[in-house]
């Protein structure tokens, strides 16, 4: 998979996912498999850009490029503007976010709202990488709703205003996440555009991802909510694309040391404070398919300390592993 002068490790990427995709996480996507992380979302409003969330989001360091950076907006000339401003901290790819849902979002015209105003994506588009010199990556879903999949019109847009890559989710902005993705957009807009496409929706398998890519003949897949406590799957697609078999299932010791490891980045990114409670989350996710994880969440969300987190976590795998060697 290539991006402009980029050359992917592989074709698996990681979907940018607000409130997830953060560096520590888009680190050890990539360094399970991912070929590519893209960050969070940041908006282009000029407002926002000194916060601290934004100014935190705008932090790579140690991370392994391509760094990719999704912003999102509605206005042609600010999108520009901060598609420049971020290359100025580093990113090496723009990816220009019209797929987001979320209704604080398509409320300001945003995110996939944008899909309904065909003339405003070719402006935005067009704008963006006109001012910057990496290449421009485009996120979109295949269409405003059931009766309207625009996808392939969109895609032609894109490719005429010199998107370098285009990332479809299998879903219109009305579907949600709800029922399941289709494929059969993503397909056809492959067969009709010559840029790179890259497929996203509901793969949460390596078997999944091996019939999503024969479907739509996409060079690539995008995963995001099946990465969510399972960053591993990355390095289990690309090992059943490659071998026609499925890696072996991680075993207890080595999720606790995939987990810790995770956060204590967290806390380091962060601090402990903040990081503590954004870690609750991703614990949730960790142990959600564990035996006695609901017990273990109860208690682990009342504590609020890295020390005691880390100690109740070591805890709960080390009987993971005991009840397993007792039943050997």
């Amino acid at each position: 998979m290539q991006i402009g002068p980029y050359q992917l490790d592989n074709n698996l990427l990681v979907a940018p996912m607000a409130g997830v995709t953060d560096r520590p996480f888009r680190q050890l996507c990539r360094s399970l498999g991912a070929g590519m992380a893209v960050s969070e979302m940041i908006s282009s409003n000029s407002a926002l850009r000194g916060t601290p969330k934004t100014v935190r989001r705008l932090d790579f360091a140690g991370e392994p490029g391509p760094i990719s950076v999704q912003i999102l907006g509605a206005d042609p000339y600010t999108m520009a503007e901060a598609a420049k401003i971020n290359v100025g901290h580093g990113a090496q790819i723009i990816d220009i976010n019209m797929g987001c849902p979320a209704k604080k979002v398509c409320k300001v015209a945003a995110g996939s709202a944008l899909l309904m105003n065909p003339p405003l994506v070719r402006q935005i588009l067009e704008a963006v990488v006109q001012a910057v010199e990496v290449p421009v990556t485009l996120k979109i879903r295949t269409g405003w709703d059931q009766a309207n999949r625009n996808g392939l019109e969109i895609a032609q847009i894109a490719e005429a205003s010199g998107i370098a890559a285009l990332a479809i989710h299998g879903r219109t902005r009305v579907c949600g996440y709800s029922g399941e993705a289709e494929y059969e957009t993503i397909r056809s807009i492959k067969q009709h555009v010559r840029i790179p496409i890259i497929a996203n929706g509901d793969i949460d398998s390596p078997e999944k991802a091996k019939k999503v890519l024969e479907l739509t003949g996409a060079d690539a897949i995008m995963i995001g909510r099946a990465a969510q406590g399972r960053p591993w799957i990355f390095r289990e697609i690309a090992h059943y694309l490659e071998s026609g078999e499925k890696h072996s299932a991680p075993q207890p010791e080595w999720i606790r040391d995939i987990l810790l490891g995770h956060l204590e980045n967290l806390y380091a990114f962060y601090g402990e404070f903040q990081g503590v409670r954004i870690a609750r989350k991703h614990i949730a996710w960790y142990s959600k398919t564990q035996q006695g994880g609901a017990l273990f969440r109860q208690r682990i969300n009342t504590t609020d300390s890295a020390e005691k987190q880390m100690a109740l976590i070591t805890e709960f795998f080390d009987q993971l592993v005991k009840n397993k060697e007792r039943a050997a």
